[in-house]
């Protein structure tokens, strides 16, 4: 397989993300401006992050005025699984240079890693490069969109297109849960855990109160529902 077919490969494997991706980025361009950052700064961020769940964090805390040490913390936290992802996909990557490598793992992100590791062709730098590119602009795309069209827009359509970031979450979530029981719990028990943080300590900041809320979950999580080695309950 030539080099161009592995990268069509890819970028055809790539549009359906990029698809889900522009509607999501589309609310972060539009809430990253209405809360006080520049457009150009919006689509930067999105241009190098890659990440839905940590940029609208980062947005959070620097809306909130948030110190560097609370946006360092919260954005490696949010952000560590796709170190982990990266690192179950070199077992399937082939030789590359280092800096293949750096872009490959720049572009992992949850949808492009399910893809990349369920494909039953092999893995080479042409065809993630296909597969990261197109979610990539299509990311940008809806950024650039967000960013600039959110003025357009009527100020109702615009206020609902706040919940699509909860809409998305809801839509990780429900399903895990529903299919693994201990997924639920470990669910349950970050809720709880925010709504204290949230009612009974309201001086600890958003970002914080996430770092907070992640390690004590995946805490419970880990300790009370461990998997074996073999992936047994």
């Amino acid at each position: 397989m030539s080099k161009a077919t592995q990268f069509l490969k890819g970028a055809r494997l790539g549009m359906p993300i990029a698809l889900g991706y522009i509607p999501v980025s589309f609310s972060f361009g539009m809430l990253a401006v209405q809360n006080g950052i520049p457009a150009w700064a919006a689509i930067v961020i999105s241009m190098t992050n890659l990440t839905s769940a940590g940029q609208f964090a980062g947005m959070n805390i620097i809306s909130a005025a948030g110190g560097m040490w609370e946006m360092t913390i919260t954005t490696f936290v949010i952000n560590l699984r796709y170190m982990l992802m990266s690192l179950s996909l070199s077992q399937k990557i082939g030789k590359m240079s280092l800096a293949k490598r750096l872009i490959t793992a720049f572009g992992i992100t949850d949808e492009v890693f399910a893809v990349a590791s369920t494909t039953p062709i092999a893995i080479t730098f042409p065809f993630m490069l296909g597969l990261i590119a197109i979610p990539y602009i299509g990311w940008t795309l809806g950024t650039v969109l967000g960013a600039f069209i959110n003025n357009l827009l009527p100020t109702s359509l615009a206020d609902a297109m706040g919940i699509t970031l909860y809409a998305m979450f809801i839509a990780i979530i429900i399903p895990a849960s529903r299919r693994d029981k201990n997924v639920l719990f470990v669910l349950i028990a970050a809720v709880i855990l925010s709504c204290v943080l949230y009612f009974a300590l309201p001086f600890i900041s958003s970002g914080w109160a996430v770092i907070i809320t992640a390690v004590l979950a995946s805490a419970f999580g880990a300790t009370f529902f461990p998997h074996n080695e073999e992936g047994e309950k």
